[in-house]
Parts: structure tokens; sequence; C-alpha cells
């Protein structure tokens, strides 16, 4: 039977932003590990973005060599404490799993963040994995999400002195600003740059490259070589009537006031942060949950607002599961169309049309079909928008002669190349809003040709 992680019971976790699961114990772990029957063609490593060897890792557990499966990890894989906590394993490896065909695959993730928690308690001698080579030339990395962390990291162990620009006063992108302290807390993700500056990586943050500087002006700083990795921090917006008014948020805006900026621990960081008593929440994908799963530790009353059935939306089952369990509320198949005020200009309501699933559209999906006079409100005094997010348009604009696509995204061809020479670009300023794991494995490819484009340069 495949074990479960142990969790913060729903009463107590409403309560507080730390972390809902607790992780295996040693006992766990030993007995999940015992399960991996060490398939002699593993699946699972074909259905990981950064091709882990799981079944090497898994074996090292069940001998009770925690610190060596860390290892075995971090050969292909530089975030290892991160992706155990927020990776959707269940569509990745675990979904590879032979065992998943009984409908119980290797608990994976749960594994991973056993092996990475490791260095949490005894870390290791992180710096002797770098590589100092004297060929090893100037490359510029934008961005400190997933994508250009791992990308950093890579070069940097191959030996490159790389340079890692962030425009936020720490690094992290997404890590930071965006995803919970309940489910993936920060001093994870500090110990996680940690690790990558000891590598050789240097980190500055408080850096808009596209303004100061320019990717012009790193090039004339003796950089070979840009990869931009400057994510999906664009927040899209629903275009209706109203949506202008006080106390409608983006999702971008509530989740960096709360994570990044710390309002949840109020007075002690003094972020404002206005919210009412009532909240509504209009998305179905991660960024919805965690913004009504934060409203609801903040002691308001939740309802999230999904366009589609439960089983249309994109967030992981875990997620809803333990958003159920937490107990707020859900409108589903319910469309806005109208943000209400009082004469204040703060918002008051939302008013929904129900809707109905017709044809699939491009997605696959069933498309949501309004039904005719079935409008009705929605009392709140706080909305947050979590729709979606596009790429982050500041360095595109800013860069002459680089290539976009009319959604926004920076062309780049089978190598990560981009229009311009020397630059290089990956993850979600490529591809849109996706997974942690898969900018990580752009970062990684990535990597791989930026180091063939240096050395081809001499």
């Amino acid at each position: 039977m495949r074990n479960k992680v142990k969790q913060q019971s729903p009463q107590e976790r409403v309560k507080n932003f730390n972390e809902v699961s607790l992780g295996f114990s040693d006992e766990q772990a030993l007995l999940e590990a015992k399960r991996c029957i060490q398939c002699k063609n593993p699946l699972c490593v074909k259905g990981c973005p950064v091709n882990v060897d799981i079944p090497a890792f898994i074996k090292l557990i069940k001998e009770g060599k925690r610190k060596e499966s860390l290892a075995k990890l971090k050969e292909k894989n530089n975030l290892p404490a991160i992706c155990g906590r927020v990776c959707p394993q269940e569509d990745q490896c675990e979904k590879e799993c032979i065992l998943n065909k009984k409908g119980m695959p290797i608990n994976i993730g749960a594994l991973e963040r056993y092996a990475a928690d490791h260095e949490v308690d005894e870390p290791l001698n992180r710096a002797a994995e770098a590589k100092q080579h004297p060929e090893g030339v100037k490359i510029a990395v934008v961005g400190s999400g997933p994508a250009g962390l791992t990308c950093a990291a890579d070069l940097a162990k191959i030996g490159h002195s790389v340079t890692l620009y962030e425009s936020l006063h720490i690094p992290g992108g997404v890590l930071s600003y965006g995803i919970p302290e309940f489910r993936l807390p920060k001093k994870i993700v500090a110990g996680e740059v940690e690790y990558i500056k000891s590598l050789g990586v240097k980190v500055q943050p408080d850096s808009l490259v596209g303004r100061a500087p320019t990717v012009d002006e790193l090039f004339h700083q003796g950089v070979k070589a840009v990869f931009v990795a400057t994510g999906a921090g664009l927040p899209q917006f629903l275009g209706i009537p109203g949506e202008n008014l006080n106390c409608i948020y983006s999702a971008n805006e509530f989740l960096t006031r709360i994570n990044l900026m710390k309002a949840y621990r109020f007075p002690e960081y003094n972020t404002p942060i206005n919210i009412g008593k009532r909240v509504a929440v209009i998305g179905g994908g991660n960024v919805a949950l965690d913004c009504a799963r934060c409203a609801m530790r903040l002691g308001k009353d939740v309802i999230l607002v999904y366009r589609r059935t439960e089983a249309q939306m994109p967030a992981r089952k875990e997620e809803i599961e333990n958003a159920k369990e937490e107990g707020f509320k859900f409108s589903m198949l319910t469309q806005p169309v109208k943000f209400s005020g009082d004469d204040k200009g703060f918002v008051k309501g939302v008013e929904c049309i129900q809707m109905k699933l017709g044809e699939p559209d491009a997605s696959g999906r069933r498309r949501p079909v309004p039904i005719e006079g079935s409008n009705f409100i929605i009392e709140a005094e706080t909305v947050v928008v979590a729709v979606g997010q596009s790429p982050n348009p500041l360095l595109p604009a800013s860069t002459r002669g680089l290539e976009t696509t009319a959604h926004g995204t920076i062309k780049v061809d089978e190598n990560f190349a981009t229009s311009l020479k020397g630059v290089f670009a990956g993850g979600d300023i490529t591809t849109g809003a996706d997974t942690v794991i898969s900018a990580m494995g752009a970062g990684k490819k990535a990597a791989l040709e930026i180091d063939k484009y240096v050395r081809s340069l001499k």
C-alpha cells in the first residue's frame, strides 16, 4: 500500500501559515522505498523533465543512505527540496510508474523531499560540486526563478563564471513571491539558493535587466552569453465592468504582499493588505487555490469562483482535496460578468452568470456556455483575480531585435537560441505559465546549449 504523508489537521492549519505536509518519517520513507521494484527500463525517469535517476535515489534510501540519495538527486536536479514539495509528480514521474497500473504509484515526491530535507538538517559540503576551469567565461542569467536557478547552477558546475540577476530584493522568483509558506517554506527556497551560490554563482538582486543594465550593456561588460528566464509575471484580468474598483487584486499582487512582503505576519511586518471579511477568488488553478487558502488563513470567509466543473480544474488534485478539507466554498460553473462597488469606489459584489458545459474547446475541455437569465450576485469586499499570467514584457520590450510571438513569449529555436546572437531564453518566458519542473527542464537543456555556444567562440 502507498504510504501517505502526514499533515497538519485541517482545523489547525487554517489558523497558521506553517507547512501543511509534515513529510515522511524515517520508517515511512523506508517502507515506501521498499515498494519500488527497480525497473530495468524505468518509465518514471522518462516522465521527469530533468531525468532524475529515480530508482537509484530510492534504492539508496532503502539502504539507509540518505546523504548519498540526495547526492544522486543533485546529479540532475539542483532544487530537490522544492520539487519534492510542489512538483506535479502525479502528472509526470508517478504517472509513468509501473505500479500506477494498480493505482498505487511510488510516492516519488515524498521520497524526494525526504532525501532533500537531509540537507536542511545536516548541510552537505556544497562547494565540493563546483568546478573552476580556466576556460570558464562570463555568462549572465536573468531571472532567479526555477529556470534561471537551474541554468545558472549547471553552467557553474561546468566551470563558467555566472551572475544571476534578480529584479526583486530576494532571489527565487515565483518560488519566493508566489507559492505560499504553507506549501513551500521560504527557508527551503533560501537553502536551495545558498546551495547554488556555493557552486560559485553570483546573485545580484535589485537588478532590473532591460532597464539597468540592458542586455547590450551586459555584453559590453564582457558577458559572452545571456539566458533570459524572466517568467510569466504579467497578470491577466477578466476585462469586465468594474474591474478597477478598490480591493480587486491580481493574484500576483495578493500573493506577493502575503509571501514576499510577509503581510501574514502583521504587525511584525507592516505590509498593508486591505482585505474584507468576504473574499471571492476567481480561477481554478493552483494559483487560485493558493490565494483562497491564504485568505482563509487570514480569517476570511472565502468562495472560489470557477467557470467549469471541479473535474476540469487545472489545479493539483492534492491541493483541491486540501482546500476542501479546510472548508472554503466552491461556486462551480460560474462566470463573473460585472463588479459592483459602493459610493467610495470599493468592491462590494460580483455579478455572475451560471454556466453549462458545451462542446470541447482547443484545450480538449468542454467549453462553458452561459445560461441566459441565470445572473446572480456574490457579495464580496475583496476579489482576487487568478485567471492566469502572461510573459513578463519588460525585457523583450526594451531589447531591440528580440523577436516575440503574438502571445508575448520570446521566440526560441530547438537550442533555446533567440533572434539575437548570444541571447538564449527558457521557462515561462518562452512557453507561458507552466510548472516549476518544466521550467527547470528548460534551464537544464539551455545550459548545455549555452556551453556549446560559448565554446564555439574561441
